[in-house]
């Protein structure tokens, strides 16, 4: 026990200890050297009446022994003592005084003849070695001293099983763990929870991730949807996975070097009038970003009814013979009292159209423009022979998981002409979504590269939904605050929690906050040094803290990933949170690469052949409209 009286008791048996220690050396002098001292006229009869006996003793009979024990209570006093500890001690000092002391308290015997000369090295050692022994019962060793990031602190086991289904995504990786570096693996056994990569530019994210998240899916039989931001850097793997893993039919909608078509307001896909309001809002928001937030003004739903109405016209006129977004544009561009006679005509667009009709009727001619003309000049920038020409074809049907025909369909954008192209890819990705979404359907996989540079109405109920359907969607985001720019807080914060797999490479601010707050806590040990003038005290104790630092997540290196799984009750997974390395074989990867065929040319379309496609849709306009004037 500590008590005052026990701490006096040990340093009085420490200072006997020593005391004896330098006593045996003294005698040892005075016995072995005793000429020199009486040469010296140093000596005394009492004094030799009580030393020269000792001479018989076990301990004195040879200078070894003697030596030996002078030195073990030396380092017996050593031990037990007690002195401020001090950090700046270094190993290399105490170790230099100890052997120096050593050498020269052993190798003095060859002196033993010099007598004086002897007792000078011996005793100079031993102090030597005295001053070496008190350093290093003083010396403080820092554990933090070493790892001043407390890396070592934050490291915590992660998923070292390799756990794979037939709907898995598995990505091998390494981590550390107390300073040693293990194997692990990144198991996504259920990605039809939604899985959400994250990164700034740079940071790995279609390298390490949604590359084998291609490649692994159509190995086990997914079709696949791919919006491709950076055309055909993704279209180029899928098509080289699908030519070793066939089966399923390749498309690509790409409007400047055009290879298929596709109507996306395609009649036969649109049951009800819902459809159409679906596909308006998806087109019109797509075109004008800042709506986004304004969603419920007037003059923001009013444009949206407009097209609506338009869509659900061209849908019930002739059969939908005339259904295509170009159709839809030139049609728009009718003047107002043709356009609302003809519009008038299908009962079911009534309402829609009922606001525009009273005021054109009641001459209110500005508050017409303002609800009618936003939507023209916005639909007018997707005026072009080859959007025309991609848009009003019919090459695939939508339906990309129909079990009698799966496709593996890319959308190419260009990030030059994103906000114009995105909105268009964003209508497909809208009409695809209400079709894959459905019942005894094959198993399907949703890809977007960058998708923030398009709107998708309704992704939240697509990922709380489409589980049960065999849907899996992968949002590949730079930033959480970008997302919040182009989707508006509310819809970005439903993007991103609800989301199950979570796999994040480099990011600050906010979006490194909220990740490090969604991987909790660990325990972990800390160490408060206190130094006084008389004593220096070390006290250690545990407490949680951040697994994953929101400052650790801002400075990842490219490759290294941060993140959570989700599991299901047939394959639990205990350890769900990571912080990796994605390991590539960068050499096979090359490989790879360089046996990749060109993804083919479909057709070749010359300029003649888009000019008479655009001007035979504007022609079948006039044609509805001349129709209905006679």
């Amino acid at each position: 026990m500590q008590t005052g009286e026990n701490e006096q008791a040990l340093r009085k048996i420490i200072d006997f200890t020593r005391l004896l220690s330098i006593a045996i050396l003294l005698i040892h002098f005075y016995l072995c050297c005793y000429q020199t001292f009486q040469r010296l006229q140093l000596t005394h009869t009492i004094v030799d009446h009580v030393l020269l006996p000792l001479a018989k003793m076990a301990i004195f009979k040879t200078l070894l022994i003697a030596k030996l024990s002078a030195l073990l209570l030396l380092v017996v006093s050593l031990v037990g003592s007690k002195g401020k500890r001090d950090e700046k001690i270094r190993l290399k000092t105490v170790a230099t005084y100890c052997a120096t002391g050593l050498l020269i308290y052993f190798f003095s015997n060859y002196l033993l003849h010099l007598g004086w000369l002897y007792i000078t090295a011996t005793s100079f050692g031993y102090l030597l070695f005295m001053t070496g022994g008190g350093m290093l019962f003083r010396m403080l060793k820092l554990k933090f001293g070493s790892d001043i990031f407390n890396k070592e602190n934050e490291t915590f086991p992660q998923e070292e099983r390799l756990l794979e289904n037939e709907y898995s995504i598995n990505l091998p990786a390494k981590y550390q763990l107390k300073g040693k570096e293990r194997d692990s693996w990144i198991n996504i056994i259920n990605p039809f929870r939604g899985t959400l990569v994250g990164g700034s530019p740079g940071a790995g994210k279609s390298y390490f991730v949604i590359r084998h998240i291609i490649t692994q899916h159509i190995r086990k039989g997914f079709s696949m949807l791919i919006y491709d931001f950076k055309y055909d850097d993704l279209s180029r793997i899928a098509y080289n996975a699908l030519r070793e893993h066939g089966s399923r039919s390749f498309y690509v909608i790409n409007f400047e070097n055009i290879m298929h078509r596709s109507n996306p307001l395609e009649p036969e896909t649109m049951t009800d009038i819902t459809d159409a309001m679906e596909a308006a809002r998806t087109i019109m928001l797509g075109l004008n970003r800042e709506w986004i937030k304004k969603q419920g003004d007037f003059f923001v739903e009013s444009p949206i009814n407009f097209v609506t109405a338009l869509i659900w016209f061209l849908k019930k006129y002739e059969g939908g013979r005339h259904c295509t977004l170009p159709h839809v544009i030139e049609l728009s561009l009718v003047d107002y009292k043709d356009l609302f006679a003809v519009l008038t005509s299908e009962p079911e667009i009534e309402v829609l159209i009922n606001p525009f009709i009273s005021a054109w009727k009641n001459e209110a001619y500005e508050q017409l423009e303002g609800q009618i003309a936003s939507a023209k000049i916005s639909l007018a920038r997707l005026s072009s022979p080859q959007l025309y020409y991609v848009l009003s074809g019919n090459d695939f049907s939508l339906d990309i998981n129909n079990p009698n025909n799966p496709k593996v369909v890319c959308l190419a954008n260009n990030p030059q002409k994103s906000q114009v192209y995105g909105a268009v890819l964003s209508l497909y990705v809208n009409r695809i979504n209400k079709l894959v979404n459905r019942k005894q359907q094959q198993k399907c996989s949703l890809i977007f590269d960058e998708f923030p540079t398009i709107y998708f109405n309704g992704i939240d109920n697509l990922i709380a939904t489409a589980r049960s359907n065999k849907v899996a969607v992968t949002l590949a985001v730079q930033d959480y605050s970008q997302l919040k720019k182009d989707y508006g807080r509310e819809q970005a914060e439903v993007i991103m929690n609800i989301v199950g797999n979570i796999i994040c490479g480099q990011v600050t601010g906010d979006t490194a906050k909220q990740l490090s707050e969604r991987f909790g806590k660990i325990n972990q040990q800390k160490e408060s040094v206190s130094i006084n003038s008389s004593d220096t005290s070390i006290s250690r104790s545990t407490q949680l803290d951040y697994a994953i630092p929101a400052s650790k997540i801002a400075g990842l290196s490219s490759g290294e990933f941060v993140g959570m799984v989700a599991d299901d009750p047939t394959n639990p997974i205990d350890l769900k949170t990571f912080h990796c390395r994605i390991q590539n074989d960068h050499e096979a990867i090359g490989l790879e690469e360089a046996s990749y065929e060109a993804i083919p040319t479909v057709r070749s379309i010359s300029i003649f052949e888009a000019q008479s496609n655009y001007q035979k849709i504007k022609a079948d306009i006039r044609e509805l409209i001349q129709t209905f004037v006679e």
